[in-house]
This record gives structure tokens, C-alpha cells and sequence, in this order.
């Protein structure tokens, strides 16, 4: 308990003079204690955001897990409530659709650009690393292309098209029972499938009616400009059926400047909270930190040395 207080920390940033709150996971690996006053100075730090109206912990503590994960790491972790959300000043929307729009349009780049700066001003930090689930990914992906102290996102299953009005429940579950249930919805079912392939195969691979045009544009023009970018789905788009691959759209429209890497996450479900995806996040990230932004191995073997010294003397 006494050390799971010492490795964390309260702390808060004011953004347009609303107060965001959040935690702070320091740095524990050998190196960061090496020296007084050294802390996270000059590391790439990771930064957590809400999953729609999930609060800083996610889903199964899962946020907790990784950013206590990737601190041990070397790489110091935050991770803060958006205005309205957890314990953050601000008000939300009282219909679903609505935050969704606002998320869509990149309502909380803002807020979250202005967070990176301060971070990395406080701690010192060379840069911020976002981390997003779902509607966490696409605030992400808008506040990495507002933000100068943004080094790269982590987006785990996002999205990149427009939620459009839901079908009542009553409706959709008796239409899924009717497809289940029957033969014909089966056949009737894989035939649309080959035809929306066939169609997409004529038309040249249409981006979707419903696709976030705006959103796709930031990721392109970020994946262009080279920012390391790790998507992590639990499923693949399944292009049997016609479903639309985005990631091969965006690292397609990057070029050879792409730095975007794509895992998909067998067994795992959408929250990636379940034992398979909270692994996989975190050996997946842990791996891509460490390939694009190692420590500074000279620095710590130099630490470790005084300290020896130090310790002989």
C-alpha cells in the first residue's frame, strides 16, 4: 500500500480555466532514482485518456494496469478525466449522440494539447505519447496533429467513421433473431456481403458514406509527417464481407514517411480490459516505446556506475 502511494500522485492542469484531474504513475526503473532532482527529465512520457464516458481507470482498472506497466518501464504515466468526466471540472451532454458528435469533431483537442504542454514544461518531459480506446483514440489522433509536445498516439480499437442514429433495441434484436434463426437471412446476408466486395472492387475501394472525412484527414496528414503511430484492434476488417479496411487507407495515403504499425489482438474483446487484450496492450506498447523512443541507455549505465562508486566509497 505504502508503495503503491510513493509510485503515484494526484495532480491536476487548468485548461480555458476548467480543472482536468489526473495521475501521475513516476518513473520506476533503476535509472530515474539514480540521481536527485534527475526524475523524468528529458523521457517521452505516456499520457491516458477517458474511453467515452469511462473515468481514468477504464474498464477493469486496465488504465491503472498499464500505465503502473509501462512507469516500471521507465516511461512515466498519466492519466487524466476530460471535462466532465471522473473527478474534472466541466459538463457533459445529456444525450449519447451528441458527445459522440462532439467527439467526431475533434471537440477536446483543445484541452488535451494544452495538458501535453504543460506536462512536458513540469516534468520536463522530451514529449507525450497519447494513449486512446475507441473515443479516447479519435480525441487523440485530433489533439496529436494541435499539439507540438505530442511524440506519438497509441490508439486501441479506434474508429473513423460518423455514429449515425441508432436502430431502437426492440427492432435490432428481433432482426437478429430473424437472421440467426433463418436460412434465408444466412444466404441473403452473404450475398450482400460479395456484393458490397463487388462493389468496392469496381468502384475502386470508395471510402464509406458514413466515414469521418475530417478525422481521416488529420490521421493521413499526421502518418505523412511521420509521427509513430501503433493501432491495436481486437479484430481485423473483415473484407470478405465487405468491410472497409481504414488502416490500409491511412498507411496507404502516408507514403514512405509512415510510421504507422497495425496489431490485431486475437481472442480479445473491444475493451481490450479482458486477460488476453490488457497483455497484449501492454506487450505490444511496451515493445513499439521502446523501439521509438528508447532511454537513454549510456545515461543509466553512467548512473549505475557513480552509484557503484559511491556505494564502494
Amino acid at each position: 500500500m505504502v508503495s503503491a502511494i510513493e509510485t503515484r500522485e494526484l495532480i491536476s492542469v487548468v485548461i480555458g480555466g476548467i480543472c482536468l484531474r489526473g495521475t501521475y504513475h513516476k518513473a520506476q526503473d533503476p535509472a530515474s532514482h539514480f540521481a536527485t532532482g534527475r526524475k523524468e527529465k528529458g523521457r517521452v512520457g505516456v499520457l491516458f485518456l477517458n474511453s467515452g464516458f469511462a473515468p481514468r481507470a477504464a474498464g477493469g482498472d486496465s488504465a491503472i494496469y498499464w500505465a503502473d506497466s509501462f512507469a516500471k518501464s521507465g516511461y512515466p504515466s498519466f492519466r487524466f478525466d476530460l471535462p466532465g468526466l471522473g473527478d474534472s471540472d466541466g459538463e457533459l451532454p445529456s444525450q449519447r449522440m451528441e458527445f459522440a458528435r462532439m467527439v467526431n469533431s475533434g471537440h477536446y483537442a483543445t484541452f488535451i494539447s494544452g495538458a501535453t504542454k504543460i506536462l512536458t514544461e513540469r516534468y520536463s518531459l522530451s514529449g507525450v505519447v497519447m494513449v486512446g480506446h475507441c473515443a479516447g483514440a479519435v480525441s487523440a489522433f485530433y489533439a496529436a496533429a494541435a499539439s507540438k509536445s505530442v511524440r506519438g498516439v497509441v490508439a486501441l480499437e479506434p474508429y473513423f467513421f460518423r455514429e449515425e442514429v441508432p436502430v431502437r433495441t426492440d427492432i435490432r434484436k428481433a432482426m437478429s433473431r430473424w437472421a440467426l434463426g433463418s436460412k434465408l437471412a444466412r444466404q441473403l446476408s452473404s450475398l450482400f456481403g460479395r456484393l458490397k466486395k463487388l462493389c468496392r472492387t469496381v468502384t475502386g475501394n470508395e471510402l464509406p458514406k458514413n466515414a469521418n472525412l475530417p478525422l481521416l484527414r488529420c490521421c493521413s496528414r499526421l502518418a505523412s509527417a511521420g509521427l509513430p503511430m501503433l493501432m491495436l484492434n481486437a479484430h481485423g476488417p473483415n473484407t470478405a464481407v465487405g468491410e472497409f479496411d481504414y488502416f490500409r487507407h491511412v498507411q496507404n495515403s502516408s507514403g514512405r514517411a509512415g510510421r504507422m504499425v497495425v496489431k490485431i489482438v486475437g481472442g480479445a474483446n473491444h475493451s481490450l480490459a479482458d486477460d488476453v487484450g490488457r497483455t497484449a496492450v501492454r506487450q505490444n506498447t511496451e515493445q513499439w516505446l521502446k523501439n521509438c523512443f528508447p532511454l537513454v541507455e549510456r545515461e543509466e549505465m553512467a548512473f549505475s556506475k557513480q552509484l557503484t562508486v559511491n556505494h564502494q566509497g
